[in-house]
Parts: C-alpha cells; sequence; structure tokens
C-alpha cells in the first residue's frame, strides 16, 4: 500500500513540474525575446531568470523519475534523496544565471543601452507577474501537503522572479523618466537576489545530505514520554526528508521489565512516533535498564 501510494505522490509531482514548466517558459520566452528587442538590461535578466524556472523544472522531472523508484537490496531506504539532490542542480541554474546577469550589468556601466519602454512593456511585465503569483501559490501549496523538496525549492525559486518582476516594472518606470541607468542597476540587483535564492536552496538540501537534524528532540521526547513504561529518553537523533525521517533513541526501561514486554514496548513507541508526528517512516528503539526503579 505505502508503494502505491508513493507512486501516485510521485506522479502528482510530476503533473505539476509539467504544468509549471509550461507557464515558466512561456513567461521566460517573451521576456527574453521583448527585452531583446527593447535592449532592457533588467527585463532581459528577468527572462533569464524565468528560463532558469524552466531549466529546474527539468531537472526536477528527471529527479523525481530517479526518486520514484523502489526500494532494491542494494538500496534498502529507498531512492527518495534524488529528489533531494535534484534540488542542488536548480542552485546551480540559479548560480549561472546570477553570474551572467552581474556581468551584463558590469559592461552596461562601460556600454551604456537606452532601453526602449512602451505600455506593450509593462503590459507584459504585469501579466507575468500575475502568471508567476497563481504558479507559486499553486506549486509551494502542493510542495507542502506531498512533502516535495523539488516542488517547494522550485516554488522558492518562482517566487524570487515575483521580486524580480517588480523590481523590472520600477526600471521601466525609472526609465521612461529619464533615468536609464536605474536599469543596470536593477539587473545588478537581480542578479544577486538569485545567488541568494540559489544558496537557500542549497543550504535546505544540504542539511538532508549530510543527514542534520530533521526534528526537534524536544518534540520527540515529549511523544516517547508519554508512552507507559518510558522511565527515560536520551540520545534522540533525526535525519532524512521532511516526508522519510528515521530516528533512533535510547530508552530506559525498568529492570524488571521482560524482554517480550520490552520488545512490545519498542513497537509501542514506534506507531506513537508515526502517528504523531507526520513523516517518521522508521524508529530505531534501543531498550536499556532504568538506574530507578
Amino acid at each position: 500500500m505505502k508503494v502505491k501510494c508513493d507512486m501516485d505522490k510521485f506522479r502528482e509531482i510530476k503533473r505539476i513540474l509539467i504544468i509549471t514548466l509550461f507557464f515558466n517558459w512561456l513567461v521566460a520566452f517573451s521576456k527574453l525575446i521583448y527585452g531583446l528587442i527593447t535592449k532592457s538590461a533588467a527585463m532581459t535578466a528577468d527572462g533569464v531568470h524565468s528560463f532558469a524556472d524552466g531549466a529546474s523544472n527539468i531537472i526536477g522531472l528527471v529527479g523525481i523519475w530517479a526518486a520514484s523508484k523502489p526500494i532494491d537490496e542494494d538500496h534498502p531506504y529507498g531512492h527518495k534523496k534524488y529528489e533531494t539532490i535534484a534540488t542542488l542542480g536548480i542552485s546551480v541554474m540559479l548560480f549561472l544565471a546570477s553570474f551572467d546577469i552581474i556581468k551584463g550589468s558590469f559592461l552596461r556601466l562601460f556600454h551604456p543601452v537606452v532601453p526602449d519602454v512602451n505600455a506593450f512593456s509593462f503590459s507584459l511585465m504585469a501579466v507575468a507577474f500575475l502568471i508567476n503569483i497563481i504558479v507559486m501559490r499553486y506549486e509551494y501549496k502542493k510542495g507542502r501537503q506531498l512533502s516535495s523538496d523539488v516542488l517547494v525549492c522550485d516554488s522558492i525559486h518562482t517566487k524570487s522572479d515575483m521580486f524580480v518582476s517588480s523590481a523590472v516594472i520600477v526600471t521601466l518606470i525609472s526609465t521612461k523618466l529619464g533615468l536609464p541607468i536605474i536599469d543596470t542597476v536593477v539587473a545588478f540587483i537581480i542578479g544577486v537576489l538569485i545567488a541568494k535564492t540559489g544558496f537557500d536552496i542549497l543550504k535546505k538540501s544540504s542539511d538532508v545530505l549530510c543527514d542534520g537534524e530533521a526534528v526537534e528532540k524536544a518534540k520527540i521526547a515529549r511523544v516517547v514520554s508519554g508512552v507507559f513504561g518510558v522511565k527515560a529518553i536520551h540520545k534522540i537523533r533525526t535525519r532524512g526528508r521532511e516526508d522519510d525521517v528515521h530516528v533512533d533513541l535510547h530508552v530506559a526501561v525498568n529492570t524488571s521489565m521482560h524482554v517480550d514486554a520490552a520488545h512490545e514496548l519498542s513497537h509501542r513507541i514506534s506507531d506513537t512516533l508515526k502517528e504523531k508526528i507526520p513523516g517518521i517512516t522508521d524508529v530505531i528503539v534501543h531498550i536499556e535498564p532504568s538506574q530507578y526503579k
């Protein structure tokens, strides 16, 4: 049953990524083409950012394909971390886009170009901004519901695109008012914002891949201490993704407890943790004698 649920989840994530890819590239090509025609550095930079959104969707699809493979003899814990690895690819795309935009903005300082701004420019950015809002909210909501690293990270990427689009609209207004230098300055700021987004995604992914704490120790202790028969809890450790958390802990019990009862207690602790804290899939309980009777 769990395998079937996982496959349904991966199919849903793929469907969402394909929908998001379509809208991201629709917006990206519109901004890039118009940005190049009008010589607007800010709009072209925004188009590159939106294009990176689409490229990250493709990376996400590859990651989901790998993560959806079932448990096998060589991978007893499954392949879910491939989805997290895919988010590293998204961060790399962001860093590359950031570098290209920042480099272009510096070149503009020495070779200034006045972009052509008209009513169509504002209309295009307004429509793109609206699409970004819809896509970001939809993707983030589904990402949280499905506990998907790829969807949540990609929605963060799209959210940064919203702020970038807002900055571009301000740039278009300033250019219309006779301050074209702001176009170059905003392009540089956009590059920095994209790099920051890439760093945030990189940090979140590395926490999972390097076995950072997945659930607070205090939260685990509160749940386990409520299980009858538990005298003390220590050496609590957690790791993994939000939808695949592994827990191991040491539990002290009465020294007179029979091994059968201790074994049954470990199962009750495991079942209670899985019930009370969503995302926990594996619990290892080390039973040891308590110093208190």
